[in-house]
């Protein structure tokens, strides 16, 4: 790769993301547009709009006939395969939070390889921008280059790079993150910890152990300077290998020296249902999958590195509880992160192993292929966020509801939480379980945040003993220091959370559950994800369909009820304490532990627009989840839900069936064989625990 010149001239035929479809669909035929005529901007433009799951197969030159295959706008989906390509547009623009969601560096590739060239934002994710930089696309907040662009004016790279770090400017001037690497961070080794001169968080103290020193950055950065750090631990999973052995063999021929390959960690997590993924069926892509978890097998064996592959349902069948599967991120807290440790993934939701104190953060493939061969992992040194959730929580209300509450305040809806590290503590998180946190560290990604982190405590040194057999002793260092500086700060009493679900579209479209229209009728619940398939979830599943397997309910006709396991230690958690039992009675469909249906990858999607599910996974943007509306709830508000045929909380559910008691209030038929009837399939969850689970 070579760097770039002085100054850029890109077409002056600009597409604006509008929010009127109209105004895309003519600027791709053509018609030269304004930023006055094009409308409103679309805001929160997703990864999975940009490049759909479903096409993240492909890790070459065919992506560039894909990005915003999956953009809606208007109710409609304006631009086809191949539109950007054959338009001839280098520069696009849209509206605040550009790029968030998902780590998925496909997006940035597909925009670059159908000629994109700029993107130009009033706001951008951080995950995003940071792929896009590693690749050498320009991303851009000064809306006054627009006007410049259209006149057909020569833009100078100091413009285009004007208030970024030194690292991201010097990253872009040298043509990507890999030629840099190459030139810099080849034999860089950790930084001694210098003496804080000042009080700093958890998290300062966890990256100044973890710093590199090299010729371009501090080892001791300020916010927003750019850095290099070492990773105790460097995971990533099968839509990733390919595209990073692509990438690396490419560049730098076989064999490839890997850094440390004793601390990478290869995941299967999101394919192993891909057969029944409407997506994927439909679209004719399950080869394609296929061809792409065997270049990651391939890829781990070649290089010997420690890896976790899938369960199939027959394989789940003769499990002897020796094989360890599941969500790569799950797992990572599971078995590897420790208190203090430094790990990076390559998924957005890696900061679920904040829960243990740990600084785990989510990278896209450039990121992770420069540091399987360097060692370096860059990020830009972030401000924090601490949020204080004091109170008790009522009964059924969970760590999900306090997230949905945070996601629907003004300051994380109007993107104040981007790129900042959350640091939760207070009287109810000290009460919160390990499970429990890691759904708020989890879903920083939704908050827009780095990462978040909870000082390790008593309870992190009980999940720890417990869990993995590991008497952990927390050193005096390991919390923030009185007078951190917080660039803001969040208070919420838990105690006034209700239950919470968020509206179809965007997490942050949070409400209470009382506050939702009556009688929302659904055709799909679903529990299960990194965020909600942990062995606590589960209790809360187990609780709610066990008060109605006990009363004869079953899973309400029409709709179906699929429970997805996270990890094989939260599949043999159930089956010891007997929970499949109540989920057999009821008529849900258990499934084996997988990312699934949360990334389009497996049962529990829609298949119809419209379909409407309840689901318990993270993120419901277009998209997410199939073509159909999904609400995004707790998981007792997602079984009380699938037993009430609407979306319904597990006290409201109670109290409709002891008015059916003594009354004639109306409750769904639950005569035997109605799930049955309504598509659910019984036999996935009969038999003995182990052919239940499979």
């Amino acid at each position: 790769m070579q760097a770039i010149q002085p100054a850029l001239r890109f077409s002056p035929h600009i597409l604006y993301l509008s929010q009127q479809p109209e105004a895309v669909k003519s600027a791709l035929a053509g018609a030269r547009r304004t930023l006055a005529d094009a409308g409103p901007l679309r805001d929160d433009v997703s990864t999975d709009e940009i490049t759909p799951i479903a096409i993240l197969t492909h890790f070459d030159e065919k992506l560039g006939g894909y990005p915003y295959t999956g953009l809606r706008v208007g109710g409609e989906a304006p631009i086809g395969v191949n539109a950007m390509r054959a338009s001839g547009i280098e520069v696009v623009v849209a509206g605040k939070r550009y790029g968030k969601g998902s780590s998925r560096e496909h997006s940035p590739a597909a925009e670059k390889l159908a000629g994109v060239r700029l993107v130009i934002a009033e706001s951008f994710e951080r995950i995003y921008r940071q792929n896009a930089d590693n690749i050498g696309l320009f991303t851009s907040t000064d809306f006054g280059l627009i006007e410049r662009i259209q006149a057909g004016q020569e833009i100078a790279i100091d413009e285009l790079v004007a208030g970024r770090d030194a690292l991201a400017a010097a990253i872009l001037r040298g043509g990507g993150l890999l030629a840099f690497g190459q030139r810099h961070l080849r034999e860089v080794m950790p930084a001694p910890a210098a003496a804080a001169e000042k009080p700093q968080t958890l998290f300062e103290k966890i990256v100044a152990r973890h710093a590199l020193a090299t010729a371009v950055t501090s080892a001791a950065p300020a916010v927003g300077d750019g850095a290099f750090v070492r990773a105790d631990w460097r995971f990533i999973h099968e839509y990733y290998t390919g595209m990073a052995a692509h990438m690396l063999h490419a560049a730098f021929g076989r064999p490839l020296a890997l850094r440390d390959p004793e601390s990478i960690i290869v995941f299967e997590d999101h394919t192993s249902y891909v057969e029944e993924s409407p997506a994927h069926v439909i679209g004719g892509l399950v080869p394609n999958v296929q061809r792409m978890v065997q270049a990651q097998r391939d890829f781990a064996s070649d290089y010997r590195l420690r890896s976790h592959r899938t369960l199939t349902e027959a394989e789940a069948r003769l499990d002897d509880g020796s094989n360890v599967a599941g969500i790569s991120h799950a797992l990572v807290a599971e078995h590897y992160a420790l208190p203090g440790q430094l790990v990076v993934g390559t998924d957005s939701h890696t900061p679920h192993s904040g829960a243990l104190g740990c600084v785990a953060f989510g990278v896209g493939t450039t990121d992770m292929a420069n540091a399987f061969v360097t060692g370096a992992v860059r990020l830009t040194m972030p401000a924090s966020v601490r949020v204080v959730l004091d109170g008790q929580l009522r009964a059924g209300v969970t760590a999900k509801d306090i997230v949905l509450q945070l996601l629907a305040l003004p300051y994380i809806r109007s993107g104040g939480g981007v790129g900042k590290v959350f640091e939760f503590t207070g009287t109810a998180v000290a009460q919160l379980r390990t499970d429990e946190r890691a759904t708020l560290t989890n879903m920083c990604a939704e908050l827009g945040g780095f990462t978040g982190i909870v000082a390790p405590d008593a309870e992190t040194r009980r999940f720890l003993r417990e869990r993995r057999g590991v008497e952990f002793e927390i050193e005096g260092w390991m919390h923030s220091d009185a007078g951190a500086h917080y660039a803001h700060s969040i208070e919420l009493d838990c105690a006034a959370v209700p239950p919470m679900v968020a509206a179809p579209g965007d997490p942050g479209n949070g409400m209470a559950l009382s506050e939702a229209e009556a009688g929302i009728r659904i055709d799909i619940a679903y529990g299960g994800s990194c965020t909600a398939g942990k062995r606590e979830d589960f209790d809360h599943y187990h609780e709610v369909l066990r008060w109605a397997a006990d009363r004869g309910l079953r899973v309400a006709p029409g709709v179906q009820l699929f429970l997805q396991f996270g990890t094989t230690a939260v599949r043999d958690h159930c089956i010891a304490a007997g929970y499949l039992d109540a989920f057999e009675r009821v008529g849900a469909r258990i499934l084996q532990p997988s990312c699934g249906a949360c990334g389009n990858c497996g049962p529990g999607g829609s298949s119809r627009a419209d379909q409407v599910t309840v689901s318990a996974i993270n993120r419901n943007f277009p998209g997410r989840g199939g073509p159909g509306n999904v609400w995004l709830a707790s998981p007792p508000t997602v079984a009380a839900s699938a037993i009430a045929g609407e979306l319904m909380g597990f006290a409201a559910l109670q109290q409709r069936y002891h008015k059916k008691e003594t009354s004639d209030e109306h409750f769904p038929d639950q005569t035997p064989g109605a799930a049955s009837a309504a598509g659910v399939d019984d036999s996935a969850a009969a038999g003995s625990p182990c052919t239940a689970g499979a």
